[in-house]
């Protein structure tokens, strides 16, 4: 008998659980806290817990780790691990230190079927989605690891922050999200605050929507373009929800969002979407003109990091800072994402882990980098 799987729980989902074991709501409490805020995966360690569930939970069930295929350190801190899910497949997660914060980028999906034309995910294609268990285990294990690692003092948190900006498209694995979402928010959880979760979306139009009603966290939007036409090459997903339909629904999901403002994610490529002219496209496109609506918003210009397979080129530093000079020049908050741990290729768009690839992507991305030569250089 296959032993269920306890990290594939939020609270409500274990409380379900501890019923069908003929236990009380209080007992699955207990439960939650043992797995997430102490760590444990040892029933007969949980010393608060009834004997009798102790013995039900060692026949029936288990708190599944991921194996662990590597970790590796970055010079600047950052820690990157590679996670076996099976079959030929493993996921990587980052940890990212910073003085006020720590930052754990997860994964969602073994691969991504999107096919960014600058992400390296893209480029190995994909294979299936996670579980519930095995997006919360990438939390689970970083925690509880930097926490001894760090030695932090008893209930300091190693992670404040979690990005669902890893491997995959969460919102093409919403079943399995929403629940893992809930376990990190949970109070007798992880207990992170919805304004520090964040899910990066390609653009998923219908997903925006539901996660706005379902469990409202951060939202970062992977824009990348200001136009239709440039945008239908860099980011194949908006052939099916065109520009104008993204903005409405961020828009949207701004009625309960824990934020008052999304964030746009803009990778910088050299030459494909980094002129001045573009710059200005994208002030006209959130300021609501040409018929999109006004969307408050703040954005991350994030510097493209090569890989091989891509045939692009990181834009020039002087040509981000003017673009960035450009939208401040226009009332719009703009950063630029500080590149980290790509000496261990952990930055933005580098993860790419191993995946067996279901869907034919590398001939896709090569016809998709013969197409996007062809397209102008400037927006309209």
């Amino acid at each position: 008998m296959d032993r269920v799987n306890l990290l594939d729980f939020d609270l409500d989902g274990l409380t379900a659980y501890c019923d069908s074991l003929g236990e009380k709501r209080f007992r699955a409490v207990q439960l939650f806290r043992w797995i997430h805020q102490k760590g444990q995966a040892d029933f007969n360690a949980m010393s608060d817990l009834a004997r009798s569930l102790r013995e039900k939970l060692a026949l029936a069930a288990e708190v599944r780790p991921l194996s662990i295929i590597s970790e590796h350190a970055s010079a600047d801190g950052t820690i990157k691990w590679l996670f076996d899910v099976g079959q030929g497949n493993a996921v990587e997660s980052v940890f990212i230190p910073e003085d006020d914060r720590g930052t754990l980028c997860v994964s969602s999906q073994a691969g991504c079927a999107v096919g960014c034309r600058f992400c390296s995910t893209g480029h190995q294609g994909f294979s299936r989605n996670l579980g519930t268990g095995e997006i919360v285990a990438q939390l689970w294990h970083a925690e509880h690891h930097l926490r001894q690692r760090l030695n932090l003092a008893p209930g300091e948190r190693a992670i404040t922050n979690v990005v669902m900006m890893g491997m995959g498209e969460p919102l093409q694995n919403y079943s399995a999200l929403v629940p893992a979402l809930r376990t990190m928010l949970d109070d007798h959880g992880y207990g992170l605050s919805r304004r520090r979760v964040t899910v990066s979306t390609s653009g998923v139009v219908p997903m925006i929507e539901r996660l706005r009603d379902d469990c409202p966290v951060a939202l970062a939007v992977s824009l990348h373009a200001p136009d239709d036409a440039l945008r239908d090459q860099l980011v194949p997903l908006n052939r099916k929800y065109p520009i104008r339909e993204l903005m409405q629904a961020c828009l949207g999901y701004l009625d309960k969002a824990p934020r008052d403002f999304i964030t746009f994610e803009y990778c910088m490529l050299d030459g494909v979407n980094d002129t001045p002219a573009h710059a200005q496209a994208l002030v006209e496109l959130v300021s609501g003109r040409h018929g999109s609506p006004r969307v408050p918003c703040k954005f991350n210009l994030i510097p493209f990091n090569p890989f091989p397979a891509s045939g692009l080129r990181r834009s020039s530093k002087d040509a981000v800072m003017a673009f960035a000079r450009a939208l401040q020049d226009a009332g719009i908050v703009t950063t630029v994402r500080k590149t980290r741990g790509d000496d261990i290729d952990a930055a933005c768009g580098q993860l790419a882990g191993e995946v067996q690839d279901r869907t034919d992507a590398r001939q896709r991305m090569t016809r998709a980098a013969i197409r996007i030569v062809s397209v102008p250089g400037a927006a309209p």
